[in-house]
């Protein structure tokens, strides 16, 4: 048997931060390619597991299940129950999920400002103004 002379990495557990750094921090949580797609989803109103399989982007089942959880773990979302025979959850962002709002219209302005083809269908104002202008107090 030969031996691998690369060094093994330890595993992280998926509580454990990467590093320190506050944007490594929330990748983990949220930085991969369909968290963001559902916080969207969310914060346009969606709230069942069937609307957000109905989206565009046709997200898996499994990753959209694995994603709910994950949001729900990291208290992002929390799940309410509509039905009990068979259990169906509707989901809301919790006042931490809601804190994404800022970044999900950050990010669609740059995509509508670099991304030629796309458009804003969630908002009803352009977030490239809402991005330029200061929060009213």
């Amino acid at each position: 048997m030969v031996e691998s002379s690369r060094r093994q990495t330890p595993r992280r557990r998926a509580d454990q931060l990467r590093s320190e750094c506050p944007i490594a921090g929330t990748l983990d949580v949220i930085g991969d390619r369909w968290t963001l797609l559902l916080a969207r989803d969310l914060t346009a109103g969606k709230t069942r597991f069937s609307e957000f399989l109905a989206s565009d982007e046709r997200m898996p089942t499994n990753v959209l299940a694995d994603r709910i959880r994950r949001l729900e773990r990291h208290g992002i979302i929390e799940s309410v129950l509509y039905s009990q025979h068979p259990p169906r959850a509707e989901y809301h962002l919790t006042p931490k999920g809601r804190d994404l709002e800022p970044v999900l219209k950050v990010m669609g302005s740059w995509g509508l400002k670099h991304i030629p083809g796309t458009r804003n269908r969630i908002w009803g104002t352009d977030p490239r103004r809402e991005a330029e202008e200061p929060p009213s107090r």
